[in-house]
């Protein structure tokens, strides 16, 4: 018996880019005042250009799984969003080919005072589908996000599950030739994920092109093919993950002196543990009334000694936008010394705050004052505030005619 030991065709190039650089200006000068002191030309001087790519070339062909691993601020988020037609390059060349599907920001085309089922039709126009091809997919959309009898309740009063399981239902279902996922698969509880990764799962077997971002360095190494390494806007590796995965934890040996086994190991001097809200006794609480007297609560971890350093929070709606925000430093208040080991809780009091009824993350961060040290924990806790109120929107008022 002969067989045909011809090699098989190369897969089509679905993604090509050529000496691509990103390059964002970063003002020194925050306020208005400061602008306008710094007009002309000494506001040369208060502007600093940071290339968040450089000169980056890549080929992907249809049906690769591909991984962009690196660490914070080394450029691999503004690839997947130059390679989506989200931001332009400053130079260089983005050539693609076939439907994409982005999911970078879930719901970031929603509108709060609409209802899921109009969210849908809205949210699927954006991403390219037509109304009739909405309409075909939505029974599946449904079903996939399970929100069920809320379809025709404003997206406002869901919980945070709900909105993120909709949004992913949604672009899943634009029948994608590339996807694209920015950390998505670190959202949601943990039955979500495994119906996010189940999803992947049946993209690939499929034959579509999947680009991943994540710091999950296991789900990388267990679902590409293919990694890219990005460091300081550059492309520091190309090639199979296990060893993308052992030249990122050498970059991060580099960079702290240590033997780093996990990313998760740079060294910082404080982390937060967790955030919680809780009601005037004390005690944690997931529902408020409108105008109801709360407390965040934000336990810190010491990692090594912190002598000064300032702390905040903030509140955002269902759909990711701020609804209140404050700090130590705005305060007027300082927080005790750090010492290593040491975990502390930090409690906030919000009183007056008169949110209309829906659901809200929120999220808290520490900065260190006496060495540079910075931690983050975003949608660290979340609450639902029940009520009636006249007004739309996350601030309510006394609204009448006259």
């Amino acid at each position: 018996m002969a067989f045909d030991l011809a090699p098989a065709p190369a897969r089509p190039e679905v993604i090509r880019l050529t000496d691509v650089s990103k390059r964002f200006v970063v003002r020194k000068d925050t306020s208005i005042k400061e602008r306008i002191v710094t007009l002309g030309r000494a506001g040369r001087r208060h502007r600093q250009n940071f290339w968040a790519l450089s000169d980056v070339s890549l080929d992907i062909r249809a049906g690769n799984t591909i991984g962009l691993i690196g660490h914070n601020g080394s450029g691999k988020s503004t690839l997947l969003k130059v390679i989506g037609g989200i931001i332009q390059p400053t130079s260089g060349q983005v050539l693609q080919r076939g439907r994409v599907a982005a999911l970078i920001e879930l719901g970031a085309g929603f509108h709060p005072d609409l209802t899921g089922r109009e969210n849908v039709y809205l949210n699927a126009s954006v991403l390219g589908l037509s109304r009739e091809e909405t309409r075909a997919s939505f029974d599946d959309i449904l079903d996939f996000s399970g929100v069920g009898d809320f379809i025709d309740t404003q997206v406002k009063f869901y919980s945070s599950g709900m909105f993120v399981r909709l949004a992913f239902a949604i672009a899943v279902h634009t029948d994608p030739d590339i996807l694209l996922v920015d950390e998505v698969l670190a959202v949601g509880d943990e039955q979500f994920q495994r119906k996010c990764l189940n999803k992947i799962k049946e993209f690939q077997s499929q034959g579509r092109t999947i680009i991943i971002v994540s710091h999950a360095l296991d789900q990388i190494e267990e679902l590409c093919d293919r990694v890219i390494l990005m460091d300081k806007g550059r492309v520091a590796f190309d090639g199979i993950a296990d060893a993308a995965v052992e030249r990122f934890r050498e970059l991060l040996e580099e960079g702290s002196g240590k033997v780093a086994a996990r990313p998760e190991q740079v060294l910082r001097a404080a982390e937060i543990v967790s955030v919680d809200v809780r009601g005037a006794d004390g005690k944690r609480v997931g529902d408020l009334e409108t105008g109801e007297s709360f407390r965040v609560a934000v336990t810190v971890r010491g990692l090594r000694r912190l002598d000064e350093w300032a702390l905040g929070f903030s509140i955002d709606t269902a759909s990711g936008v701020l609804a209140l925000a404050s700090n130590t430093s705005m305060l007027g208040a300082t927080v005790p010394p750090l010492r290593e080991g040491e975990t502390v809780t930090i409690e906030i009091d919000v009183d007056s705050a008169h949110f209309n009824p829906g659901s809200y993350w929120v999220n808290a961060n520490l900065h260190g004052i006496s060495e540079s040290t910075s931690h983050a924990l975003m949608q660290g806790a979340e609450f639902t505030v029940h009520g009636r109120s006249d007004s739309l929107g996350s601030v309510p008022a006394e609204v009448r005619f006259r």
